[in-house]
């Protein structure tokens, strides 16, 4: 068993640099054809010349249309998706491994529910799409709050008490979020509250884009900084603290920087499910179980898996299917794969 792990560990060492390369190429790939397809199909020529025209002189060969289409519509709908993938991935991969439990997701803290009632609450009151943005953003964090106070009895918080305390606030967020269709005007606020939750893209736009970006930049990196801490954390408790790490004070920067990249996401996109859940599984079965090369493989990863179900979402039918549909759909029996799989591996 033994010498079958270290084989395994060996290939993944050798196999890194290929690894790394095509998961680069494939979500780059999945970008310029995310630019390419749609209701109005731009040939793929046209997309790299409208691309490369503001830093090359290329001379303009292709329509007008076809270059507003690609700079004013789906270029911020392509980095919504990327950014959007890479924080609920890298949360995900993050919150697995400070729990050591590869079943949890983003939504275990509560911030998801918390930013869909934030949001469906302004847009049951008509507010401004910002007003959504940041009320969405606002609730999911104080969400999370709550759930650390429940959890924190004599100065720490234990995980068991942090799930349960998730499972409490989510549920009681839910709630609220269904009363508040329950009360919503069934021509006006309803069907926007009902799309919005069920997750698009649908609305991108550079503003948008812009607080996706600040969210990764003060919370993506520095989870990314605290990988090393991760991989202790995942030890457990008593391991971490005999080798001088703060296990209280770094779960509770680990779930702060979480909260604040799920809320930004599910505030400009709605509630996007299983990407946290079942892409950091993927990214640990190519390079195994450091959290240093999890947690950046899980950003790619999860970034090539939004552009993918957002291309299937605005092209497979007459209508733009919900991403949170799609994601449910194919992130469901994948899941079950994954667990029939590490099961019968045993690990």
């Amino acid at each position: 068993m033994t010498s079958t792990v270290a084989t395994a560990t060996d290939n993944r060492l050798n196999n890194q640099p290929v690894l790394w390369g095509a998961l680069v190429a494939g979500t780059l790939i999945l970008a310029l054809g995310s630019l390419a397809i749609g209701r109005y199909d731009v040939p793929i020529e046209n997309v790299i010349g409208i691309l490369a025209h503001h830093v090359l002189p290329i001379d303009a060969e292709w329509k007008n249309v076809e270059q507003r289409v690609v700079e004013l519509i789906r270029i911020p709908r392509m980095l919504q998706a990327v950014l959007v993938g890479a924080a609920l991935a890298l949360s995900g991969a993050a919150l697995q491994g400070a729990f050591r439990n590869p079943l949890v997701g983003p939504q275990i803290v509560g911030v998801s529910s918390g930013a869909a009632l934030g949001g469906a609450t302004a847009i049951f009151l008509s507010l401004g799409t910002f007003a959504v943005v940041g009320s969405a953003f606002v609730v999911g964090v104080l969400a999370m709050v709550i759930v650390y106070l429940i959890a924190r009895t004599e100065g720490r918080a234990p995980i068991l008490m942090l799930v349960l305390s998730g499972v409490i606030v989510s549920a009681f967020c839910t709630s609220m979020t269904s009363l508040v269709t329950f009360f919503a005007n069934p021509e006006d606020s309803l069907p926007a509250i009902v799309y919005w939750l069920m997750g698009s893209f649908a609305t991108a736009s550079y503003d948008k884009v812009g607080i996706l970006c600040i969210a990764l930049l003060l919370a993506g990196v520095p989870l990314l900084a605290l990988r090393f801490r991760i991989n202790v954390l995942s030890l457990g408790d008593e391991e971490a603290e005999a080798l001088g790490i703060k296990v209280e004070r770094t779960r509770w920067i680990a779930l702060l920087a979480i909260a604040g990249l799920v809320a930004a996401s599910v505030s400009v996109s709605g509630i996007v499910g299983w990407v946290g859940l079942v892409v950091p599984h993927f990214a640990r079965m190519l390079f195994g179980p450091d959290h240093r090369l999890v947690l950046p493989a899980s950003m790619i990863m999860g970034a090539a898996y939004m552009l993918f179900i957002d291309n299937i979402a605005r092209t497979l039918t007459a209508s733009e299917i919900p991403l949170g549909v799609l994601t449910a759909i194919v992130g469901a029996p994948v899941f079950g794969w994954l667990l029939r799989r590490t099961r019968a591996r045993g690990w």
